[in-house]
């Protein structure tokens, strides 16, 4: 399960008053309660905070869910004086008091990358609302709705759409009333109580009236120290997920490095060469040529020293990547179907967003062409077990193609194996993930505001080629070790 579903949960147990047992000795919310109306009312009378319109009592229908008997179910500005910075918006400065923002107050903590000042004096022009103190709990009011915090700054002043509760007396824990704030009970309080359709909002006058479970004081303590050390233990799993992740990650590129160096199974002299593979493939590919099937072309370069990036097996043979397959365009001409003549079903025409985890996924970004759409096209048809290459935008996206028919887009290309045995077209798809290919890659990539690869560039790629029953060795033992490395992520 997601760590932070997990962590939502702790929130629902906690604002139920179910994360803790109730001990009757730590006295009841309804006398801590008192007590904060009384010196609510000091307050007052000294003119240390404003005198509001009495709250209506709470009413059965408002209530959502059960509390302890010795919990206690009070409005908001009940328990918190409200600081609302409401008004023209302040003037900034390069420098001065920060200026706290809706941008700042996260779920349950300050984020301060991004910084505004305002002025001592517009500072002081403020305070006649109040003084946002360290300690003070923080809320979103808008754009987000519903994030809070604990102020951790000496001296400081909120912007619009904060609105700072401050605690009538010490004996409210901020932090409890923080994680019952971000918890979902309390999160959907505010849903059905905000207004706006883009940017969702609630009005100051309209928080003070929410409701919230109030607990007896030790056991608010008592919450938050067992909140604490769940999440504690939570964030513990999830750095351990992150560096298993890391970990599996790191091991299939080490597996993939093994491979393209020849270092990940054995060498055996009884399994022949890859010259002798590379001749076997250098005739079918002359029998395909002469049997129209494919187009003769110019002979390519061959392989500088320069062009060797590292020692391989002597059993193995460096080559270019079309000595191996053959690499096909689509059909870039009049025949090219529009967008909006594709259909919903048909043969699959396929593009860089239908390719995912190395296959073509069929789903609604997958869009059809009909039959005479279809026989149109005078290049680029696929066939089952091809493999597709991106060569604009995401460069060297890939995967390998499941159905028995198809077409591609202008932003790919086929590559199809010469010799009709599957065994090298998958050791090539790995070669697809390693980071020699990506390499080659950044030789060729010509492209400005939008990387942009050359066919016959990704014809020039090297690649190590192994004697074909290693190459089926090869392929067994990557395919044994890649789900260790699943299991890892």
């Amino acid at each position: 399960m997601n760590t932070e579903i997990i962590k939502k949960k702790i929130l629902d147990l906690a604002i139920r008053g179910k994360l803790v047992e109730q001990i009757p000795e730590e006295g009841s919310a309804e006398d801590l309660y008192n007590h904060i109306q009384e010196e609510k009312t000091k307050l007052i009378a000294e003119g240390k905070i404003n005198k509001e319109k009495p709250l209506p009592e709470i009413s059965e229908k408002e209530i959502p869910f059960d509390i302890p008997e010795n919990w206690k179910w009070v409005r908001l500005s009940e328990i918190y004086n409200f600081i609302d910075y409401r008004g023209k918006t302040p003037l900034k400065s390069q420098s001065g008091v920060f200026l706290i923002t809706a941008s700042n107050i996260k779920q349950g903590y300050m984020d301060y990358t991004r910084k505004e000042y305002i002025s001592e004096e517009e500072f002081n022009n403020r305070t006649s609302r109040g003084i946002t103190h360290k300690g003070d709990l923080l809320f979103t009011t808008e754009a987000p709705l519903g994030n809070s915090a604990i102020c951790d700054l000496e001296h400081c002043s909120c912007g619009q759409r904060v609105i700072t509760f401050q605690r009538i007396n010490n004996i409210i824990q901020n932090k409890l009333f923080m994680f019952f704030i971000l918890s979902r009970l309390f999160q959907n309080q505010l849903l059905e109580n905000c207004t706006g359709s883009t940017a969702k909002g609630i009005k100051a006058e309209k928080l003070k009236t929410l409701i919230i479970p109030f607990p007896p004081f030790k056991e608010q303590k008592r919450i938050i120290e067992k909140v604490e050390e769940i999440f504690s233990r939570i964030d513990v799993i999830e750095k351990a997920k992150a560096n298993l992740s890391r970990d599996g990650n790191l091991l299939e590129k080490k597996i993939l490095d093994l491979t393209i160096r020849g270092k990940l199974v054995e060498q055996r002299p009884e399994e022949g060469t890859a010259e002798e593979l590379y001749a076997q493939i250098q005739e079918e590919k002359r029998k395909l040529i002469a049997d129209g099937k494919i187009k003769k072309e110019k002979p390519l370069p061959e392989i500088s020293e320069d062009e060797i990036p590292f020692g391989i097996p002597v059993s193995w043979k460096w080559v270019r990547l079309k000595q191996l397959v053959d690499i096909q365009n689509g059909d870039r001409g009049k025949n090219y179907p529009a967008k909006e003549t594709l259909h919903e079903q048909g043969i699959p025409f396929i593009s860089a967003i239908n390719l995912e985890h190395n296959t073509v996924i069929s789903d609604s970004k997958l869009k059809c062409l009909d039959d005479i759409q279809y026989e149109r096209l005078r290049a680029g048809k696929l066939q089952v077990n091809d493999l597709v290459v991106c060569i604009r935008g995401s460069l060297g996206k890939h995967a390998k193609y499941p159905f028995e028919k198809g077409a591609i887009a202008s932003s790919l290309v086929i590559l199809r194996k010469y010799l009709n045995d599957d065994t090298i077209a998958e050791f090539i798809a790995y070669y697809l993930d390693s980071w020699l290919f990506f390499e080659e890659i950044g030789k060729y990539n010509n492209g400005t505001a939008q990387p942009n690869l050359a066919a016959n560039d990704l014809e020039k790629f090297v690649i190590p080629l192994p004697p074909l029953a290693e190459q089926k060795r090869i392929v067994a033992k990557i395919e044994e070790l890649l789900p260790y490395c699943d299991k890892l992520k």
